[in-house]
């Protein structure tokens, strides 16, 4: 069975329900269940259409659903008007379902959360992580919003801001989780930034680039992660460095900075410098100060701390990492990390044994896991 197909039509196959009709929520139960059937018939009898049959039956489905929801019997001689059958156009629908999930009707956050799910494919578990609640939080928040737009007819797109914030966590998910979203969430800015002129949409392309330069050197032959300062850097991608570095400045001079051009700039520093020794950190803390203005997020501050510790020394890093809460994700690492700067190797020792048992997936575990056997060997010679 083709899992890669299946989910790349998915897309596709809800925006057919939702303009034939459908409530977002009775569409994605439908198209659930034709993925169901898919995967139980294709292996022996796969379709000429996939796209086609999956609309068919989809329909099929949400038909038998309305049909047996007596409040919804009014609507039935409009719902019985099936599709007619062949060969279904293959246009592209996945930025379009993004901006109709980013409905009115819901607020930014419910929005995000309910297309990360139903289009981006992503877990409760990620998503929560990504908005640093418990998942129980999550899951309540997304079955909130899909009681919110049950119903509702999705004729009011969202805004551009919620969509930017949707490819953004998606791309993050991929890049560094457990599901590899990236390559799609850079091809749907891409085509959002061709359809749109807005400094944002071509901040946050550029900063996509220049983090998917770097991915190859992320990780070693045997899967393990490789810090930014160790990484090789012949093998960034120089091409795509030079283009995110070229649509971040044109998008700067316009003099409308925003959330993703300030990430971009910090990103673009990074990729700048020959050497992580070269790299312009005092520079990269006045990027942080423009990030935390903008977003007030405790992320950017805990980054902002690292970045501090690098340009003033460890313990002005530390010193900022004293003002955030200890809860955060990633605190007790970049305290590791701090920690064996300022030459403390017991603390930093007991700190990355600590991040280790906190890390929200098996690389970074393993790699934190590493990093405190190392300094306890260094202490026992």
């Amino acid at each position: 069975m083709d899992e890669a197909l299946l989910r790349s039509l998915t897309p596709s196959v809800l925006t057919v329900l939702v303009r034939r009709g459908a409530d977002f929520a009775a569409a994605e139960d439908a198209v659930q269940d034709a993925l169901v059937e898919a995967v139980r018939i294709w292996p022996a009898d796969r379709p000429r259409d996939p796209k086609g049959w999956l609309v068919t039956v989809a329909w099929r489905k949400f038909l038998d659903a309305a049909r047996s929801d007596a409040a919804r019997r009014r609507r039935e001689d409009r719902l019985e008007e099936e599709p007619a059958p062949g060969p279904a156009p293959a246009v592209d629908d996945t930025l379009q379902l993004y901006f109709l999930c980013a409905h009115p009707s819901l607020t930014p956050a419910s929005a995000v959360a309910l297309t990360l799910r139903a289009v981006g494919g992503l877990t409760s578990r990620q998503i929560a992580e990504a908005y640093l609640v418990p998942e129980a939080t999550m899951a309540q928040r997304i079955s909130r919003a899909k009681r919110t737009v049950s119903g509702v007819r999705f004729d009011q797109p969202g805004d551009v801001a919620t969509v930017l914030r949707v490819l953004y966590l998606v791309f993050n998910e991929g890049y560094s989780g457990d599901v590899d979203l990236a390559a799609e969430a850079i091809r749907l800015t891409r085509q959002l930034a061709a359809a749109i002129d807005h400094p944002e949409v071509a901040g946050l392309l550029a900063l996509m680039l220049l983090h998917h330069a770097r991915r190859a050197a992320r990780t070693a032959p045997d899967g393990s992660l490789v810090p930014l300062a160790e990484q090789d850097r012949g093998r960034w991608d120089t091409a795509l460095i030079a283009e995110g570095v070229g649509i971040l400045q044109a998008a700067l001079a316009r003099d409308r900075l925003g959330e993703f051009q300030a990430q971009a700039a910090v990103a673009a520093l990074h990729a700048d410098a020959p050497t992580a020794e070269e790299t312009d950190w005092v520079q990269i803390v006045e990027w942080y100060d423009e990030l935390a203005r903008l977003t007030d997020s405790p992320v950017v501050r805990l980054n902002r701390a690292v970045a501090v510790g690098e340009a003033d020394g460890p313990r002005a890093g530390l010193a900022a990492l004293a003002a955030l809460d200890a809860s955060l994700p990633r605190h007790t690492a970049v305290a590791a990390y701090l920690h064996e700067r300022d030459g403390d190797l017991a603390t930093a020792a007991r700190l990355y044994a600590e991040a280790a048992h906190r890390a929200p997936n098996l690389a970074e575990r393993a790699h934190l896991t590493r990093q405190a056997a190392r300094l306890n060997a260094c202490r026992s010679r």
